[in-house]
């Protein structure tokens, strides 16, 4: 299976590496100081045990070199994904299968409008990683399942030879019948984690031992449940309620990926996380205040640093 993953940071860099294992033919990708690495020494996967080293992997930031894949998958930031739909086109052929395995639940939608004959699937990806230097993808958490599906459910041809290998190459991977409901099961508390880190500037532990903070990450994900379940998808009508006590498991300094690009004046997801959740429960009929709450106070923020903050922070 030829694939090209199409954004070869924590996520694409870890899954690709262990699809590489598994005897795909992986084309990564990159730019900058990482693609110069692993053109230069390969890709290294450090922090779980002993470093995973690929010597010599086929890594580029020229998608027209790699030619028609088998698949495409896409695990870039959600602000990049409709300059990159515009990259991959000389990557897909008629028999071509594209896969996001990026953040939300809106993903999907541009990828077809993109790509109106091309076969698209969903997938969701649970891993805690972080390109630790160039060319060094660090595992920084023991979560690891890589879930992918058909849209329409069912079973899936390419899935199950996607699966083969994911886990000839040590991946701990699954095919969905119902790969929405994952979707979104991950974007609740998606949803609570990066909304209340980001708007509170905080780790996870301080707001799940306040009454009031922790009141409002419950609240906020139950708005993401009533939204998903208005709109078809199977979610336990207690959702919220679940996240919440998974939230009570994991370490108290965990906390989001849109946090940490606050914290760096990055760009946020803003838009396809709470704005997403806005936009859909209009559609659907759901009030979702405290989602618009977090929408409208990162606003300024969304697009990298505000002007004002930058220059008081220069001052």
């Amino acid at each position: 299976m030829k694939i090209a993953m199409v954004g070869s940071g924590g996520v694409g860099g870890y899954f690709g590496a262990g699809l590489s294992r598994g005897g795909a033919d992986v084309h990564f990708i990159a730019r900058g100081a990482h693609l110069a690495a692993m053109r230069e020494r390969g890709l290294t996967i450090e922090g779980h045990g002993e470093p995973i080293l690929l010597p010599k992997v086929q890594a580029t930031s020229d998608t027209a070199s790699i030619g028609v894949c088998d698949l495409v998958v896409i695990g870039v930031k959600l602000w990049d994904t409709a300059a990159v739909l515009e990259q991959i086109r000389q990557l897909v052929g008629p028999k071509t299968t594209i896969i996001s395995f990026q953040n939300g639940v809106t993903k999907r939608d541009l990828i077809r409008s993109a790509n109106p004959g091309a076969h698209v699937m969903d997938g969701v990806a649970y891993v805690a990683t972080t390109i630790d230097r160039p060319g060094v993808i660090r595992r920084t958490g023991p979560l690891e399942r890589l879930i992918f599906g058909e849209i329409a459910g069912g079973p899936s041809v390419v899935g199950e030879q996607l699966l083969g290998i994911a886990r000839k190459g040590g991946i701990n991977a699954e095919v969905s019948t119902d790969v929405t409901r994952e979707v979104w099961q991950k974007f609740v508390f998606l949803i609570g984690l990066s909304s209340t880190t980001t708007s509170m500037r905080s780790r996870i532990g301080p707001i799940r031992s306040n009454p009031q903070t922790r009141a409002f990450m419950l609240d906020v994900m139950r708005e993401v449940v009533a939204v998903g379940r208005a709109l078809g998808v199977q979610l336990d009508a207690d959702y919220a309620e679940q996240r919440l006590e998974f939230a009570d498991g994991v370490s108290p300094d965990m906390t989001s990926s849109m946090h940490h690009d606050l914290e760096r004046g990055n760009k946020l997801e803003l838009p396809w996380l709470s704005g997403a959740v806005v936009e859909l429960g209009a559609k659907a009929g759901i009030a979702t205040p405290l989602n618009r709450a977090v929408r409208d106070i990162l606003t300024l923020h969304s697009t990298g640093p505000h002007p004002e903050r930058a220059s008081a922070r220069n001052a």
